[in-house]
């Protein structure tokens, strides 16, 4: 398994991580994913183990803490080899600090995660969402003293948009504060927004982006086809709502391509889609779910080879489409490429 730095920090992270989101299965979400119980956890630890997949990531909102529970305990045994990755900021009850990242909740919340994981530290902590009623100061000030007391190590964010997070940065820098080196963010094939603001924001900045939904919402399984029918057992029945949106046109003019590639390279779709993120600029992990030994042994597979240059660009071209207002105008523009950022790999 390749490992990569996270970020500009000095933690190595696997290429891929494990996500969590099936242990539990509890609510609507949640147990439409999957209903991973501990026995079947444990097994999925140790064929990733195996495999070199080190790195597992959850949130206190999976299953309203069953998630964590699930892990912590399959993890039994485990802790030292290897790295645990969870979130906390969306809502887990009714009352007024139960959501978001003010002081109150941070120290109770992972104080909570920790008990829930049966560990005392978690390696890379994230803040789910933006706090906007909650000052910048107070959360990093309270992030530093929970880094300070070995709580937790590394610490990130998930689904910030980039004014949201250089804010946050810009406050790090001033009081001396850790500085977030992840950015838990959804990119696939089908869903590049990423790449228009916060991807040249983690290159300039040192913020290494762990991926969620590589197969964009389960789209990208090869269960998927222009013109069929949604297959009757597909989970996007019960969850397409609670995910990001898709355009059509551009589902099947990727999944046509992928097709393609796999019968030119004997991979299956979902390994390709994976493997052309791992080409993909800041990417520091591409976290894959699975619900069974089957579907993880599949998403295993898209490590240990790359797409040549012909079949990236041929991707590339079937998903890329105009960026929004302010990056189009030069983006179309001959010569103005040259005021693009560089983007490191």
């Amino acid at each position: 398994m390749e490992h990569r730095r996270l970020g500009r920090s000095g933690l190595d992270v696997p290429a891929l991580s494990l996500g969590a989101g099936t242990f539990g299965g509890r609510g609507e979400l949640f147990g439409a994913w999957g209903n991973t119980d501990v026995d079947e956890a444990r097994r999925l630890v140790e064929l990733c183990l195996e495999a070199g997949v080190t790195m597992f990531d959850t949130a206190d909102v999976y299953s309203n803490g069953a998630s964590e529970e699930v892990l912590g305990a399959a993890l039994a045994g485990h802790r030292d080899e290897v790295l645990i990755s969870t979130k906390l900021a969306l809502p887990m009850g009714d009352g007024p600090n139960e959501a978001g990242t003010s002081r109150a909740r941070l120290v109770t919340g992972v104080d909570a995660a920790l008990s829930r994981l049966r560990t005392d530290r978690i390696d890379v902590f994230q803040l789910h969402a933006y706090d906007a009623s909650t000052p910048v100061e107070e959360v990093l000030g309270t992030l530093d003293s929970l880094v300070a007391a070995g709580k937790i190590r590394y610490i990130g964010v998930s689904n910030f948009s980039g004014w949201q997070l250089m804010r946050s940065l810009a406050a790090a820098d001033r009081h001396g504060w850790p500085r977030y080196v992840a950015h838990q963010v959804y990119y696939s094939l089908i869903g590049r927004d990423y790449e228009w603001d916060l991807m040249p924001l983690g290159a300039a900045e040192g913020v290494g982006a762990l991926v969620w939904s590589p197969l964009g919402w389960g789209r990208l399984t090869g269960r998927i086809r222009r013109e069929s029918a949604l297959p009757p057992d597909s989970r996007l029945h019960d969850t397409a709502s609670f995910g990001p949106p898709v355009d059509d046109g551009v589902l099947f003019d990727v999944v046509d391509v992928l097709e393609q590639i796999a019968a030119e390279t004997g991979k299956l779709v979902p390994q390709i889609a994976i493997n052309w993120l791992l080409t993909r600029p800041t990417v520091s992990s591409v976290i894959v779910g699975a619900r069974n030994e089957g579907q993880l042994r599949q998403n295993l597979g898209a490590v240990g080879w790359r797409l040549d240059d012909d079949r990236l660009a041929r991707l590339d071209a079937a998903s890329r489409r105009t960026p929004p207002y302010p990056h189009f105008p030069y983006w179309r523009q001959p010569g103005f490429a040259r005021l693009d950022p560089p983007l490191v790999a």
